[in-house]
């Protein structure tokens, strides 16, 4: 039991700072799940393939015709709307006619990438970035769009911050923007003042229309302003409150390479009780944001930051982490669960590891041994039981995929207490056309994810079952738009697929109107071949989630876990030994082999 108990972090009440040292981790977990094995279960079934079945073909349910030079495409939660981003500005979409029934113009204004999140009822917010970087924020209500907000104004030319990349989280509460001006780069989040631009909105409809009045929006306020660690201070580890392993972590990052610029990525976090920088989330609605969780690239540390304790120092002073997960290898890629509770990072020596919120320690580590070269991206699978009886094994069990940069895609499975299994699904591509550039779980579908490849393919795959379900074609006389980088969208609500296309060049039947793009759509739910997939999503598991106020409880939950889990560890650590005497022995033959010749 003291073993185990080294697990726990030191918690330095000076700083707030809470931590997790991977040492002690290591030292007490002798399960398979907790120590990075190799993944000797990997099946090779692509050794030995069956012969292939014809594989169908889903052929378009109807097409629409879009702006000239769409450049990105966004459907509303509620799958009424579909916002797109084109050459001149932004249009709002009926999801349902494909009619145009709002728009925002300005010439040489280019939307390169646009966002559609639900306010209210019937009222919608869109986050923008044009092609100079600027990010702007937008209203859509009662057929009418209304330009909030400019997130990045360019009042000095030479001192311009431009936004790398610009997401709203679920509910629109907040806002993360990544930004970067003469080499240095930050990431600033926002509290966006919903319920006031809701007053604001109701009181500008009920304006008289032939009165042209600029309305004024309230502005929204910066919560926090994350830069790189060591950026900021001369000695940036001087000035922290902390000794030990936790400076240790944060020295592995400040020693990061400057010669280029380090990106960042971030995941907004929903309540998660357990996890001690939780604790005072208790109450918190279930779809509001309490945290957002950073790692810049180059980093072995994931940074947890409350968006709760809002900073009442001076603002340029850089907030600390609330919880550092320390990593044994720097952070290549990473992805969150729908719920949130796991964070899955892929790790530099093909690692995968799996961090689990409620109890605050990793639920799985899996080494990759199969994999030939470094990993390029990684996510969870939207599996659900088919069951009400096997609900409990949503949790216990993850499934996620592992793309790597050589084009092989492998599936994943593990949790606490259970062999990990790793199942390669595709081969590594002969010819740079058959490389993957979508990747994408289809949250409605069971188990199955849609897949692009750079010839234009795409098709549907069964990521468990390791079927290829079936190919999405076009039109004879079209091609899918961009295949490195397609302008597409996925409709939770309405079950359906949009894709944008353009007429094929080499295609004779040319239209005189010039090469006009389309929406092609692809209605999931009403084709045989795709319905059984079809799944209800449920609800966020968090809204059930029984909390923890303190770190005691925290470490009673997750020393209960490890004791109800204890067969099924000494069943893989008794699995994990047997395999490695029987390499042993294999490799003591091919050396004897090797001797007597």
């Amino acid at each position: 039991m003291a073993t185990v108990l080294t697990l726990w972090l030191a918690v330095f009440e000076e700083a707030g700072v809470t931590f997790i040292n991977l040492k002690n981790i290591r030292m007490s977990m002798c399960s398979t799940n907790h120590y990075p094995t190799p993944d000797s279960e990997m099946v090779g079934a692509c050794k030995t393939e069956t012969p292939r079945k014809q594989t169908p073909t889903l052929e378009l349910s109807s097409a629409a015709q879009l702006p000239e030079s769409s450049n990105c495409l966004s459907c509303s939660e509620d799958g009424r709307y579909l916002s797109l981003g084109h050459s001149r500005g932004l249009s709002v979409w009926c999801a349902t006619s494909f009619v145009c029934v709002a728009e925002w113009l300005q010439d040489t204004l280019e939307i390169m990438s646009i966002q559609m999140i639900r306010m209210a009822e019937m009222v919608y917010l869109l986050g923008t970035v044009d092609d100079m970087g600027v990010a702007r924020l937008f209203a859509f209500q009662s057929e009418a769009v209304h330009l909030l907000s400019v997130i990045n104004l360019m009042e000095n030319v030479n001192k311009r911050s431009i936004c790398l990349a610009l997401e709203l989280s679920e509910g629109a509460d907040y806002g993360a923007a990544a930004m970067s001006c003469n080499g240095d780069v930050w990431l600033k989040v926002y509290h966006l003042p919903l319920e006031t631009w809701l007053k604001e909105l109701e009181r500008t409809q009920s304006q008289d229309p032939s009165e042209h009045v600029d309305a004024e929006w309230s502005q929204f306020s910066v919560v926090l302003k994350i830069k790189p660690a060591g950026t900021t201070l001369q000695e940036p580890l001087k000035d922290m409150k902390t000794t030990g392993f936790f400076t240790h972590c944060c020295s592995l990052d400040v020693g990061t390479s400057s010669s280029c610029q380090r990106l960042c990525t971030h995941h907004f976090l929903l309540p998660c009780g357990q996890f001690p920088g939780d604790s005072k989330t208790k109450f918190q609605p279930a779809g509001l944001p309490v945290a957002v969780c950073v790692w810049w690239s180059g980093s072995h540390n994931l940074l947890q930051y409350s968006l709760q304790k809002v900073p009442k120092t001076k603002p340029d002073v850089e907030p600390m982490p609330d919880v550092i997960l320390p990593n044994a290898k720097g952070i290549l890629c990473s992805a969150v669960s729908r719920c949130t509770q796991y964070i899955v990072v892929g790790l530099d020596g093909a690692m995968v590891n799996v961090w689990d919120r409620q109890s605050g320690s990793p639920l799985s580590v899996v080494l990759v041994s199969a994999a030939d070269s470094a990993f390029f991206r990684v996510q969870f699978v939207d599996y659900w039981p088919e069951s009400a009886d096997d609900l409990q094994m949503l949790t216990a069990k993850v499934h996620l995929l592992v793309l790597c940069k050589s084009g092989v895609i492998y599936s994943v499975t593990t949790g606490r207490g259970t062999q990990s299994c790793t199942m390669q699904l595709t081969e590594r591509p002969k010819d740079s056309k058959d490389l993957p550039t979508v990747i994408a779980s289809v949250p409605f579908l069971h188990s199955l994810s849609l897949m692009m490849q750079r010839n234009g393919k795409m098709f549907l795959q069964d990521v468990i079952n390791k079927t290829t379900v079936c190919y999405l074609i076009p039109p004879a006389s079209h091609l899918f738009t961009t295949p490195c980088k397609p302008v597409y969208a996925l409709s939770a609500k309405q079950k359906t697929l949009l894709i944008q296309g353009d007429q094929d060049p080499s295609c004779s039947a040319l239209s005189e109107g010039g090469n006009h793009s389309q929406l092609f759509i692809f209605q999931f739910g009403k084709i045989n071949i795709t319905k059984k997939y079809i799944v209800s999503l449920p609800d966020p598991p968090q809204q059930q989630t029984v909390y923890c106020v303190n770190l005691e409880e925290s470490c009673n939950l997750y020393l209960e876990q490890r004791a109800q889990s204890v067969d099924e560890r000494n069943k893989a650590a008794t699995q994990t030994w047997k395999q490695l005497q029987e390499s042993a022995v294999t490799l003591q033959q091919q050396n004897c082999s090797a001797t007597a010749s």
